[in-house]
This record gives C-alpha cells, sequence and structure tokens, in this order.
C-alpha cells in the first residue's frame, strides 16, 4: 500500500494532503527514438502490467484527484488508478514532458557526441538542448499546488514524466537541477510521493511498487 492520509490523528491531520508524482509506465517503441512529446507513443503489454500493479498498490490510499499528462503513455498509465478511486482524470498540459531538441531521432551516444551535435551541447545547466530546467521546475511546482489544492486533507496522483518529476523533486528539497541523466531516481511507474501540512512540505518519499517488473522493461531511449 502507498503512503496514506487514511487514519492520521494528531494537530493538523485534517490538512495532510500527499501528492504523489508518477512516471508513466513502459512505452512500446520498437525503433528505439527519443519519443518527447510526439503523439502516437503507448505503453506497451508491460506498461499496462505496471499501471495495474501500481494502481492495486494505491487501491486503499485516500485518492481523490488523479491528474495526467495529456501524452497517451500518461493518460493510460493514469487510468486504472481513476478507476480504481471512481474519480476522472484530469490532463494538465503543465506536466507534459520536457521540449527536447533530439525528439523523434533514434540517438545513441555516438549521435549525441557527433561534431554536429556540439552546439547543442554548450551549455549543460540550462540545459542548451531543451526546455530551460527552472522553466520545468515552475510548471510543475504551479500544477502540484493546484493539484495539492483539489485533493486537501486527502490524496492526489499527478502522472508525469521522469525529467519533469526529477527536476522538480530537486527543487523541492534545494538540489541544483542540473545533473547526470543516468543519476536520476525515477523508475518506471514509480512514486514520488510528496507530503504537506498545510501549505508545508513536510517529507518527500520515493517508491518503486512496480519494481517486480523492472526487470523485463526494455532500454530504449524515450522518457
Amino acid at each position: 500500500m502507498g503512503e496514506s492520509t487514511s487514519g492520521a490523528s494528531g494537530p493538523g491531520a485534517r490538512d495532510r494532503t500527499v501528492v504523489h508524482l508518477m512516471r508513466h509506465g513502459e512505452v512500446h517503441n520498437p525503433t528505439g527514438v527519443l519519443y518527447g512529446r510526439l503523439d502516437g507513443f503507448h505503453l506497451s503489454e508491460l506498461g499496462r502490467e505496471m499501471a495495474e500493479l501500481v494502481a492495486r498498490h494505491l487501491a486503499t490510499n485516500d485518492i481523490t484527484h488523479v491528474v495526467a499528462s495529456p501524452l497517451e503513455r500518461a493518460q493510460e498509465t493514469a487510468a486504472p488508478i481513476a478507476a480504481g478511486h471512481d474519480v476522472k482524470v484530469v490532463t494538465d498540459d503543465r506536466v507534459i514532458e520536457s521540449a527536447n531538441r533530439f525528439e523523434g531521432s533514434a540517438v545513441g551516444a555516438r549521435d549525441l557526441l557527433h561534431p554536429r551535435n556540439w552546439h547543442l551541447f554548450r551549455d549543460v545547466r540550462t540545459p542548451s538542448w531543451g526546455e530551460p530546467y527552472e522553466e520545468i521546475a515552475t510548471r510543475m511546482l504551479a500544477a502540484i499546488a493546484d493539484a495539492r489544492t483539489a485533493a486537501r486533507g486527502h490524496e492526489a496522483v499527478v502522472v508525469s514524466h521522469q525529467l519533469p518529476v526529477w527536476t522538480v523533486r530537486n527543487k523541492l528539497v534545494g538540489h541544483r537541477l542540473w545533473h547526470d541523466p543516468r543519476r536520476r531516481e525515477c523508475t518506471l511507474a514509480s512514486l514520488t510521493s510528496l507530503t504537506f501540512e498545510g501549505d508545508d512540505l513536510a517529507s518527500v518519499a520515493y517508491s518503486e511498487p512496480a519494481v517486480s517488473l523492472l526487470a523485463r522493461a526494455s532500454r530504449s531511449v524515450g522518457a
């Protein structure tokens, strides 16, 4: 079972809210392209298993609000969670995948390091090849604030993508936003759970309810 506000007691317990930031499940991506914000990329069979497994994991949580990025993989991940709690999925463009200059390309390390792409890596701290980290953090913070308001005293699930989730987590805990992508703690179908006491962030917890399925996941690029 996920972290829940149900049965909480003590001072301020009535105003304890949990916002779970969830990364979508595995995507069907046989050509290995960096799909980014492109349409038409749906969950794979394994991705659907992941979504159902997390929905069961959260079945007894006090979830009253479910939000998802407009991209298919996020909507499909959110659907069983929303159905299990008899709520509708609210689409929020602010939790969409980050923009990326390599979107639509099948890219590997050799492609990224080709001289024709060197100009895109002139500033790793912004970054110069995609949407600025600060802009990602700003839109995610606004979406989280609205989800917290909508689920106040209960729990919300926001289904987004790896980079937006990791970026806003870094922002919330006071870490720098630029980073090595290989060090992100945000696996497929993972939960980054933010617990608020009133409007104040009290804790950040990370869990992988679909960990038993990760070994079967592809290693293709995507997000």
